[in-house]
This record gives C-alpha cells, structure tokens and sequence, in this order.
C-alpha cells in the first residue's frame, strides 16, 4: 500500500474517532440536562410543599413521599402490592405482544380471514377499551384473569395493527423475486415478510409496555383488592394523596425500567439481525 493510501486511511480512523467522540459527547450532555432538569423540579416541588405554596394535602411533596414509601417498604405491606402489579403487566405486555403477531400473521396468510375479520377489527378498535371491564369481570371473575384479560384487549388489536400494516407495506417487487423462483407461500413469508418487517415488530414492544400498563391500572380501578391501582383508589377514598402519588411514582419508575429492558433487547436484536 502506497502512502497515499495509508493517510487516507489514517484519515478516516480519525474522523470515525472524532465522531464517536462526538456522539459520546452529546448522549453526555443530554444525560446531563435531564437530571438537571430533575433534580431541579424535585427541589422545587419540595421547596413549595414545605413553603405551603401549595395544598399539601392534594399534591404533597417528595421527602413525605419517599418517607411512606420506606416506611411500607419496611413493614412488608408495599411488596404485595407491587409484585402483583408487575406480574400482571409482564404478563400481559408478553401475552398480548405474541397474541397480536400471531393474528397479524393469520391476517396476512389467509386473505379470506383478513376480510371476514377486517369489520370487526376497526370495531374493536375503535372501542373503548375500559368498556369491557364489566364484561371480564363477569366472565374471568373477579381477580387476575380480569385483569389479563383486560389488558389484552388494549394490546392486542393495536399490536395486531401495526404488525399487518407492517407486512403489507412489504415492497412487492422481493415477493415477485421470490415467486418467479418458485417460492411458497411460507417461503415468500420468511424469507421475506418477516425479515423486513423484523423492526416493527421488535418496535412495537415499546408501544405495549405502555399499553400494558394502561390495561393493568385499569383492570385495578375496576377489581382488584392488591395492586398500585388498588392503593391509588384506595388512597383517594380515604384522602390520602401522599399514597396516590407515591403509587404512580413507582408505576413510572417500574414502567421506565421495563421500557429500558426493551429498548436494550431491541438494539440487541436489531443488531444481530443487520
């Protein structure tokens, strides 16, 4: 190789260098500005809680939050609460990922199905979803098959929706390649339907753990004697708003845990794909 050529590479090294860097600089720096902006609501809210600038009793403040908390933490009487409400969500963030893939894919395979079915998917839709709360208590009874069940109903067609889009919106010039060299119908589908619409599907993991919790929470309101959302309602009927917001401290704490675990699976994942 000529010297010419060893700066040109020499080069671009240092221009990769220079951009993750960069890159590193700038994740640095958002980091930053997000726990500034943090650290500086929290001491905000503290400091008007403890200044009475405003009514304790709805909004409280962060110290009296953490403080029960820790004292629930030490008696035993949060965990129940909390392994209950997590469990519900993992489980129906997992079953209602795998149940809409799946019907995404029955939709795709047989387009008789997709057009038989289609009415009723833009109907159940386009629902309200805590509308059939009442009707998952009565059939499922009252506890943690209701509230599975509940949460599935807000995961499901929405993850069945965005996974069909996904494998229509296929560009249709590789299902002719595929065709012309005498591929199936399963060939045309794993070899190329679901690798190109790999990225929504793994995407669509983020949007279901929101939806997960929104059907969890729910379910709660509407059944439950154990859970976040129980001590929610619970708090509010005896006034104590310090436990209501305490309980949807924890939820967003948990939530964003979750949402993390996804994101770092989905780079994974990703990652070995490409």
């Amino acid at each position: 190789m000529n010297r010419h050529g060893e700066e040109r590479i020499a080069l671009t090294i240092k221009t990769y260098a220079a951009h993750v860097r960069q890159r590193r600089m700038l994740q640095l720096r958002v980091h930053l500005v997000q726990a500034a902006i943090f650290i500086l609501f929290m001491g905000i809210w503290e400091l008007a809680g403890r200044m009475k600038w405003l009514n304790v009793l709805l909004f409280s403040y962060p110290s009296k939050i953490v403080r029960l908390l820790a004292s629930m933490a030490e008696d035993g009487t949060l965990w129940p609460h909390l392994g209950m409400t997590v469990s519900e969500t993992v489980i129906g963030f997992v079953l209602g990922t795998v149940c809409g893939t799946l019907l995404a894919v029955l939709l795709w395979w047989s387009p008789f199905i997709e057009k038989v079915l289609d009415p009723y998917i833009v109907v159940l839709n386009s629902m309200p979803k805590v509308a059939l709360g009442p009707l998952f208590i009565v059939g499922l009874g009252p506890g943690m098959l209701s509230i599975i069940g509940t949460t599935l109903a807000v995961t499901v067609i929405i993850t069945t929706l965005v996974v069909f889009s996904s494998f229509r919106e296929v560009d249709a010039n590789y299902v002719k390649v595929v065709r012309l060299f005498g591929g199936s119908r399963p060939q045309v589908f794993y070899k190329v339907i679901l690798p190109a619409a790999y990225p929504s599907i793994v995407s669509t993991l983020k949007v279901n753990v929101g939806l997960a919790w929104i059907g969890v929470i729910v379910g709660e309101f509407l059944v439950s004697e154990k859970g976040l959302g129980y001590l929610i309602v619970y708090g509010f009927q005896v006034f104590n708003f310090t436990l209501v917001i305490g309980s949807l401290f924890l939820i967003a704490i948990v939530a964003a845990v979750m949402y993390q675990i996804v994101a770092w699976v989905e780079r994974k994942l990703l990652k070995g794909k490409r």
